[in-house]
């Protein structure tokens, strides 16, 4: 999470190929590298499946969009290596089945002091797969490996500083990582201290980050350890094998030294990696994949078959307004240029004909069905709506904005990704700002994932389609992305008032709920409605085939992708 969404990262490459932002960031759950109730037009859910005992043999076939690039905790940062963590590991919390954290390598819930600083929790007997015990010493190292500054952790410090005491001095080097805020009390009570309350807190400790690792197993691995299936330990419902480290392929086998085993029903899952959505809709027509990922123009010719299931994602794609340009002002520091732009395209459109996919139409950056206030109030619908589209007004922001640049006429440049549904919706972004704001004119750079991270990086851009999908169940996930001179602001936006309400919501209003949500919806209206900092775009939904007899996936808002915990076979003929 050097850049907070590596994990949305890879799963965009499923549908944009772009995203730049960190585990939550540039580009794709997890660089921007992570679910709503919406559903597209056109797309039909699935019904709800009845539920039946597992009456098959228990073997499922998958694909997944990229190979594994790390199963190390401390380093992984991409999609699909969390998916896999998730499924052959496990921390203190788990997602259940209706994505609430709850205790897991932990045997019952955390005792938190009173002043929201401390928390203690018990483990439960558990093991790792070569029968050793999983020990309070097992996170206290996992934790330190993952600040350590020499272990080169891409979401240690993203995670931790400012929230585990001490962590951010480690992270810059200035402290040494046994002072890190975690502490082995005895082997199977472990002490946490954080900086500042942090309500979400119970919420990280399902993060794959988190997860424990054996000491004496890492160091006698040395350099080997996580490149492959047999240079790892495993406590979690699966085990991993015939994973070389760079092939396209590998399997789950039922772990059966998990401390709940008895209630993972699959024995094994054959995993390929199958790029191109064709290719895996056609592997599942002849019967060799369970679920495929469905995208481009097929996503629009099977939205209506029986076998379609729209996923609901939280992840949420806008366009990034770059300030400063070469140490000079671009035409977007302008609010009215930035707010005609962010107005004159039509978003429902792009979801229903464009993507096609489940996506919904954003006017917001918090998604829908994802934060929920202690009343159980969708943050959305106390925030609301923000720069919703409107061509005519787009006009007159436009002819405003030109004014003041003294300008009749500007060239602007879209930064994209080079994928064929990435250039389709540029294509599409260019027609309806250049039909709606007379004398622009739109320029494509459309360049591979690596040359858009450099660009976004370097900020050598005008404008980009963006994303972030959470790392975590908090609106903060979202909205600290565009702090003055943060990580992943990356375009020069900056608001003191912004900053103070963020700054607030960790500080003083940490432990007042109600408060740090108006603060949240107050902030989000500034960053949109007030400056037009970005803009909107939609979140993203995706469409899968699935088979009938593939049932209990259990598919989560933030983190992980996927369980297979829970998932089962049954009425396959």
């Amino acid at each position: 999470m050097k850049n907070t969404k590596w994990l949305l990262l890879m799963a965009l490459t499923l549908v944009l190929s772009i995203f730049l932002a960190a585990c939550g960031g540039t580009d794709d759950k997890k660089d921007d590298a992570t679910k709503d109730d919406g559903k597209d037009d056109n797309a039909t859910e699935t019904p709800a499946k009845e539920d039946g005992e597992p009456d098959a043999e228990q073997i499922l076939n998958l694909a997944e969009s990229a190979a594994i690039p790390s199963v190390d905790s401390a380093i992984v940062e991409d999609a699909v290596g969390f998916n896999v963590l998730n499924n052959v590991n496990e921390g203190l919390y788990r997602l259940n089945q209706e994505n609430i954290a709850e205790p897991a390598m932990a045997s019952e819930e955390a005792t938190e002091s009173e002043d929201g600083l401390t928390y203690t929790f018990k483990l439960r007997d558990s093991k790792w797969s070569d029968g050793s015990p999983v020990t309070a010493a097992d996170f206290v190292f996992a934790w330190q490996r993952a600040i350590d500054p020499a272990t080169g952790s891409p979401y240690g410090p993203f995670m931790m500083s400012g929230t585990v005491k001490n962590a951010t001095a480690i992270s810059e080097g200035t402290m040494d990582k046994k002072e890190l805020g975690i502490v082995a009390k005895d082997e199977k009570t472990l002490e946490v201290t954080l900086e500042r309350p942090v309500p979400y807190f119970l919420s990280l400790m399902s993060f794959g980050t988190f997860y424990p690792q054996k000491e004496e197993f890492v160091t006698a691995k040395g350099d080997a350890y996580a490149t492959n299936s047999e240079n790892l330990l495993y406590n979690g419902p699966f085990t991993l094998s015939d994973w070389d480290g760079t092939g396209g392929s590998w399997v789950y086998n039922k772990n059966e030294e998990y401390w709940d085993a008895e209630n993972v029903k699959l024995t094994q899952i054959n995993v390929n990696v199958v790029q191109d959505s064709a290719t895996a809709v056609k592997l599942y027509n002849d019967g060799k994949l369970d679920r495929a990922g469905v995208s481009g123009d097929l996503a629009m010719q099977y939205s209506t078959d029986p076998e379609a299931v729209v996923q609901p994602e939280t992840s949420v794609f806008y366009f990034k307004f770059n300030q400063l340009k070469g140490g000079k002002e671009t035409p977007l520091a302008n609010e009215n240029i930035r707010r005609a732009i962010a107005t004159s395209f039509q978003k429902e459109d792009l979801a229903d004909v464009v993507l096609a996919n489940g996506s919904l139409p954003a006017n917001f950056l918090v998604p829908k069905d994802f934060a929920f206030d202690e009343d159980k109030k969708d943050f959305r619908d106390i925030s609301g709506d923000h720069l919703v589209y409107n061509a005519e007004e787009a006009k007159e922001f436009w002819k405003k904005g030109l004014e003041e640049l003294k300008v009749d006429s500007l060239e602007l440049e879209i930064l994209g990704g080079d994928t064929d549904l990435s250039k389709k919706m540029d294509e599409y972004f260019k027609s309806q700002l250049e039909t709606n704001l007379e004398g622009l004119t739109i320029k494509l750079k459309e360049v591979p994932f690596a040359v858009r991270l450099e660009l976004d990086g370097n900020q050598d851009y005008d404008i980009q389609v963006s994303g972030w999908g959470p790392d975590f169940q908090d609106p903060i996930s979202f909205l600290d992305l565009f702090v003055t001179d943060g990580t992943n602001n990356l375009m020069s936006y900056s608001n003191p008032e912004y900053d103070k309400l963020i700054a607030d919501s960790k500080a003083e209003l940490a432990l007042k709920p109600e408060e740090r949500y108006e603060a949240f919806a107050k902030a989000e209206k500034i960053l949109l409605e007030d400056d037009a900092a970005i803009a909107p775009i939609y979140q993203r939904g995706l469409i899968f085939l699935e088979k009938p007899y593939f049932k209990g996936l259990v598919s989560h808002p933030f983190g992980a992708d996927y369980s297979f915990k829970w998932a089962y076979i049954s009425g396959k003929e």
